[in-house]
């Protein structure tokens, strides 16, 4: 017979002999304008608005189509749970030398197995390059680090999934694979959450603190609560190398980020200004070009803002009067919706083609609130036609104004406090107001004075800090900035010339864009919890020829001290030094996240294979700025590119397309699905969260609605398949939890398969060598081996492609349809499989007594006996395999109707059969009892201990259920086995008597 090569896979496929006398088959983006990537007002605007307007029309035609089949239309039952309980140590291989559970079940399945992978060593790249199948090639990942404040959520799922479906497949190919955990210190988040509990529990603010004794708290903090979202990667099964697990606050990144602060320093690269930043004025602290949320808004809205005893309104423009100065009729009327700003305010400005106001050029007009003359100025990027075409000039607080107030040689005026309070500039009247409080003073004083105008409503786009939900203000501090054009260059040739690959291409086009407009990139952060900036201000001592501060950088004190003693020639003894108490955005770690995880700037030669890596995420905005400075550190740093293929995966989205948020309620945690949660459990956690009553009451009726009877237990490779099963470079993905339940059935398809086979194969069944070919004995052998080569086939290209719904589909396709519609289903005699579970059910019996009675190395008799002949007939044909299987030894038919032998241990399989082990001479009663008593005298104490515990949050009725009847079952056994020892030394002998 012609043989079927297989040698063509990756690795080889194991061959299947089926056991003798088996039964053949027959034939068959945004950002702001300041810093980092700019898009014009204009289009981020329009942006924006599309995106809400579709978000807007999504939930108002889902809320009004009433007949939609809703999630809560599909009714489930919860499923059996069978748990793991062979005692298995954390690292020892899990036992699987027992019958497999009837049913699939994930608990079951997923327990014990991830501990030894990890303590064998199999996701470490040392232990796969002495594999014989290594091909000496690498690849490698960075996992993209998570906030240690976080948890959580479905798109971590996704990006997980997806990477560890990436580098297994590589494993498997015989690659040595690196792949490397970590999480970032989140500055802001992490200092806002130990803020909030220093509050809390001991009423204490930070500042009341030493900033040693604040730091000391948060890395309190993070040690007990910032590893939840470690445990939870490990739950998900991703298989990272966590002996090389990094923090972006530990000893590695902070030499990285001193190093990278240094040299782009001395490269020219890094300076210090005094500039607009964006500031949060609940944080007290500039804030990055993407952590500003720009919010549409159709007109007049009132909003709740930090530390505001009101709620403030936007969306409103206000018209104001400024008078002509020597002309007492004459007025310029100026349109506003920050009339909080006015006490800034150093001129106005009109378009220089404006014929309206021809005849006021070189005049000047008074200030409405302290009548102090401005300049009346013309500058062309007045847009006439909006409003009067006459706009206030307000440079300390406006990016727009800040240019035009600089080709104008105008002085800024600060009037706005880093606590959002009036400055001392404003007068007594407002000075220490919050600023949304000093605006109704503001209006107020003008319609007294006259010279108020009018309110209209008036669409706008508000900046609001995504991190404190605080209204952005501009204000100006000196800050330390990158210079980012020259490096955004290099980073946008870098695509340009295929060096980095972006999947899918479309982002392309947003790359090119935002490189080729980059502006530079503040760096300073007004926080404590942070890499400390290491430079330092030389006290008393100016910079050469323009009188600004003296500032030094060095990797330590001692070096900075040399630079300065050099720099003002003074010895360094005598200078006094202060450092920067600001830190650095932490967007800066990150950025240098994939060379300090890999060992840079330190010597790391066993590492230097694995650059360039991959990295996948979802395809944002967010992303996207993160790549891009990890790429511009990167080239700048160390001449060559952290990654030489970026995917980016879709946003996940609920299946009505809407996007995941809390106030809607449709928001998935992934721990939810996989161990399955109860309605009154998902309602917990919305009341946790920090929603407003109002919020909660819509998401709470929202969640009820979907989840009626809360969420099925799925299990993690159920989540895992759905969410790799969609299309990755295609659109948003749409998730439902049905889907995912749908998932978890093929899984338990998958799981029947797997038991009927084994049980074909039998317990002797060993797979030939991988060097050997197969033969297939029948055309149907060979049918199955040429469909699995296809399929393998398909997932090689799906793997490749990096497109895994090829891959969920070809496996799908061929394990349903190919192999269990089909090839099993000639394969199957149910009548011969209905026999033969009759005698698993006896060899367990026997197996169960084997270890009550402690017969280790006996091979005690066995008898079988049943009142209904045509099931004697049965056992008959499976005497020999069953004695084997249950390590025995005769096994033998006891006629119906006859007594029950003397001595021998009895235990029922059904009403109609019954065991019999012979126990006579095997065991010794007395020690034997003992040891029963000690077993019993343990599960009564666990029993008692189940009855009277609060089950723990989130644990099923029916598991408990199930762990009670299992203790009650097995005390029951032991009680029967006791009685049948004592019984046992009555009828023995009297000492010196006779013996079988």
């Amino acid at each position: 017979m012609r043989h079927l090569p297989l040698a063509f896979f990756r690795p080889p496929l194991w061959g299947l002999r089926p056991s003798r006398g088996l039964p053949r088959s027959r034939p068959l983006s945004t950002q702001s304008e300041p810093h980092g990537f700019p898009i014009s007002r204009k289009n981020r605007e329009a942006k924006q608005k599309r995106l809400r307007e579709k978000q807007a029309a999504l939930e108002a035609g889902i809320a009004g189509k009433s007949k939609s089949p809703a999630e809560s239309n599909k009714t489930w039952s919860p499923k059996e749970v069978v748990l793991y309980e062979i005692p298995t140590k954390p690292g020892e291989k899990k036992d699987v030398s027992g019958c497999l559970p009837p049913a699939y079940s994930p608990q079951y399945v997923e327990a014990a197995w991830y501990q030894w992978w990890v303590q064998e060593g199999f996701f470490k790249p040392e232990y796969q390059a002495q594999l014989p199948q290594a091909t000496g090639e690498t690849f490698s990942m960075c996992i993209p680090p998570p906030n240690v404040t976080g948890s959580l959520h479905i798109g971590h799922a996704l990006t997980v999934a997806i990477q560890d479906a990436l580098v297994r497949w590589h494993r498997m190919r015989g690659d040595q694979v690196l792949w490397v955990p970590g999480s970032d210190h989140a500055g802001i988040a992490t200092q806002a959450v130990v803020e909030k509990q220093l509050w809390k529990e001991r009423g204490v603010r930070r500042h009341e603190l030493s900033r040693e004794d604040f730091l000391r708290e948060v890395w309190q903090w993070k040690e007990a609560k910032g590893g939840e979202i470690c445990e939870q990667l490990r739950a998900l099964g991703a298989s990272l190398d966590w002996d090389r697990e990094c923090f972006t606050m530990d000893a590695g990144s902070s030499t990285a980020v001193t190093e990278a602060f240094v040299r782009l320093y001395e490269a020219g690269l890094l300076y210090r200004n005094r500039q607009l930043v964006n500031w949060s004025c609940a944080l007290r602290s500039a804030i990055s070009d993407i952590e500003v949320e720009s919010r549409p808004l159709p007109g007049r809205t009132e909003l709740r803002l930090p530390g505001c005893p009101t709620p403030v309104s936007f969306g409103l423009l206000v018209s104001v009067a400024f008078p002509v100065d020597g002309e007492p009729d004459a007025e310029v009327v100026v349109g506003t919706t920050r009339p909080e700003t006015l006490p800034g305010d150093v001129a106005v400005a009109v378009h220089p083609d404006d014929s309206r106001y021809t005849h006021l050029r070189g005049r000047q007009l008074r200030h409405p609130l302290t009548g102090q003359l401005l300049p009346l100025i013309t500058d062309s990027a007045v847009q006439p036609h909006v409003g009067t075409g006459a706009v206030k000039v307000t440079p300390a607080h406006s990016p727009a104004d800040a240019e035009m107030g600089a080709r104008h040689g105008l002085s800024p005026r600060n009037v706005i406090a880093e606590d959002g309070t009036m400055t001392s500039l404003c007068g007594d009247w407002l000075q220490g107001l919050h600023r949304f409080v000093a605006r109704e003073k503001i209006m107020s004083a003008l319609r007294e004075r006259g010279l108020f105008r009018g309110l209209q409503n008036h669409p706008m786009v508000l900046p609001i800090c995504s991190r404190s939900g605080d209204v952005v203000e501009y204000l100006l501090k000196s800050q330390w900035s990158v210079r980012c054009r020259e490096m955004g260059q290099r980073a946008a040739e870098a695509v340009e010339s295929g060096a980095l690959e972006l999947s899918p291409s479309f982002h392309q086009k947003n790359w090119q864009h935002w490189f080729s407009h980059i502006g530079d990139w503040c760096v300073s952060r007004q926080l404590w919890w942070g890499h400390r900036i290491p430079a330092y201000l030389v006290v008393e001592e100016h910079a050469e020829g323009d009188g600004e501060d003296c500032w030094v950088v060095g990797r330590s004190e001692a070096e900075a001290r040399e630079v300065a003693a050099e720099l003002t020639g003074r010895p360094g003894a005598e200078l006094v030094l202060e450092r920067d108490p600001d830190v650095l955005d932490t967007w800066f770690s990150s950025a240098l996240f994939p060379f300090s995880a890999l060992g840079w700037p330190r010597e790391t030669p066993d590492l230097a294979c694995f650059y360039p890596l991959s990295l996948l995420e979802t395809g944002s905005d967010l992303l996207l700025f993160w790549v891009g400075r990890m790429v511009m550190l990167g080239t700048q740093l160390t001449g060559q590119l952290p990654f030489s293929k970026v995917l980016l995966h879709p946003m996940v989205r609920d299946r009505q397309g809407r996007k995941m948020s809390k106030s809607l309620g449709n928001v998935l945690d992934p721990r939810d699905i996989i161990r399955g949660a109860g309605l009154q459990v998902l309602q917990e956690k919305l009341r946790g969260g920090n929603l407003d009553p109002a919020e909660l009451a819509i998401a709470a009726d929202a969640q009820k609605k979907d989840f009626p009877h809360g969420i099925p237990e799925c299990g993690t490779d159920a989540l895992r398949f759905t969410l790799c099963s969609h299309g990755v470079l295609g659109g948003d993905l749409h998730l439902s939890v049905s889907e995912v339940q749908s998932c978890r059935h093929f899984c338990n398809k998958i799981w029947n398969a797997l038991r009927f086979i084994l049980s074909v194969l039998g317990e002797r069944f060993e797979p030939l060598p991988p060097a050997e070919e197969l033969s297939p004995s029948s055309p149907m052998d060979t049918w199955i081996l040429s469909r699995l080569a296809l399929a393998a086939r398909e997932c090689e290209r799906g793997f490749l492609a990096r497109e895994l719904s090829l891959v969920t589909h070809a496996l799908h396709h061929f394990w349903r349809h190919d192999l269990c519609d089909v090839y099993l289903e000639h394969w199957r005699q149910p009548e011969l499989e209905r026999r033969f579970s009759q005698v698993q059910e006896a060899v367990r019996a026997l197996r169960a007594l084997r270890a009550m009675y402690q017969l280790t190395k006996a091979r005690p008799r066995v008898l079988l006996q049943s009142s209904e002949p045509g099931e004697q007939d049965l056992f008959e044909a499976f005497l020999e395999p069953l004695g084997t299987l249950s390590h025995c030894g005769a096994v033998g038919l006891l006629p119906p109707g006859a007594a029950a032998p003397s001595g021998w241990a009895q235990s029922p399989l059904s009403d109609t059969v019954q065991v019999y082990m012979e126990l006579q001479g095997l065991v010794e009663p007395q020690t034997l009892l003992s040891l029963l008593a000690t077993r019993r005298h343990k599960l009564q104490k666990q029993l008692d201990g189940l009855v009277a515990r609060t089950p723990p949050e989130g644990e099923a009725e029916t598991q408990t259920q199930q762990k009670l009847y299992s203790l009650q079952s097995e005390l029951s056994k032991l009680d029967g086995a006791a009685s049948h020892l004592r019984q046992l030394m009555d009828e023995s002998p009297a000492p010196g008597g006779s013996e079988r």
